[in-house]
């Protein structure tokens, strides 16, 4: 799948409220908006609807089904029968009862390759504090469709450490890919619940981050297990010239000792600083192939959330925590 950004009516389909997120892409919203207005302004305002599938000889495909997006009549996607689309307004407004209660925050929404995939990324009130010190990580939820068939609606807890930005995968790596979730039933007063219990589920979910979070900012590994955990995430190739691997573990020792934030007293050489080289080396410094800057920090944001990026902050968060123990 393509995973340059989407568009709608020629125009990026993202759109964010605050500051410049980390990827640089969107509209920017002068106030916090409900899921109607980030929806427009981000050029999500789309639908989607099934279509029967045609040999060239105009036989039926049997059990098939496309999925068309409406507005530019284009395919995203092959499902079974039993696929049921959601359209986008459906995905996000669930959330709208607990945002104007000043629960949650909508901060950045946008779509991926042709529209097949759509997010939002919701702030939660409040802060980690990484071991009392002024190293902040705040709380999200990163709710996410798709069109085509691949995955479900789903809803992750997706903190980001604010002195440089990095989005951290603490999830367990059997959970990363399954997330929270969303029965999607159709009265409002299910919605709201549905959405109450995920905000319960974020909270417990955040309070057990920051005794992990805290725990790996306490140890304090040497050298030699440095260099070990560096190597595990990238071990040198069997087969083929083993200089990148070599150069991207020297990449993340300099991160270790130099990156974004790694010079906050109470964390500095600590397990966290371990991982978190690897969260910046990732969000970051990655190599990252596109004919643009904004389709190249496109495909980063993918690769952060859903793709190999998120699958190898992921594994550095389970090591880390496995050596620190």
């Amino acid at each position: 799948m393509p995973h340059a950004i989407a568009t709608t009516n020629g125009r990026p389909a993202m759109a964010y409220f605050g500051d410049t997120p980390w990827h640089r892409l969107g509209t920017r919203l002068e106030q916090p908006a409900t899921a109607e207005e980030a929806i427009v302004v981000a050029g999500l305002d789309y639908e989607v609807e099934l279509a029967s599938l045609y040999t060239a000889d105009g036989r039926t495909v049997p059990q098939r089904k496309a999925v068309i997006r409406t507005d530019a009549n284009e395919v995203l996607g092959v499902v079974g029968n039993s696929y049921s689309p959601i359209q986008n307004r459906e995905c996000f407004q669930f959330l709208d009862a607990v945002v104007a209660e000043g629960q949650l925050e909508y901060h950045t929404a946008g779509a991926l390759g042709n529209g097949e995939r759509v997010w939002m990324l919701a702030k939660l009130p409040g802060f980690i504090r990484v071991k009392a010190s002024e190293d902040h990580v705040e709380k999200y939820l990163l709710l996410s469709n798709s069109h085509n068939g691949t995955s479900a609606l789903r809803v992750f807890f997706t903190p980001i450490r604010v002195v440089c930005a990095n989005t951290l995968a603490v999830a367990h790596r059997q959970a990363v890919d399954k997330g929270v979730s969303v029965l999607h039933k159709g009265d409002l007063g299910a919605k709201v619940r549905e959405a109450q219990e995920i905000l319960g589920l974020a909270a417990r979910f955040y309070d057990d981050v920051q005794v992990k979070v805290d725990r790996l900012a306490s140890r304090y590994p040497t050298k030699a297990q440095v260099a070990e955990y560096f190597r595990s995430l990238y071990p040198n190739p069997k087969a083929s010239n083993k200089t990148r691997a070599r150069n991207t573990r020297k990449e993340l020792f300099q991160l270790f000792e130099a990156g974004r934030g790694q010079n906050i007293y109470e964390v500095r050489h600590s397990w966290w600083a371990a991982y978190n080289a690897v969260t910046e080396y990732v969000d970051h410094r990655r190599p990252t192939r596109a004919r643009s800057e904004p389709e190249r920090a496109n495909r980063r944001l993918q690769s952060q959330w859903f793709g190999s990026g998120a699958r190898l902050k992921t594994a550095a968060w389970d090591l880390a925590l496995d050596l620190s123990s």
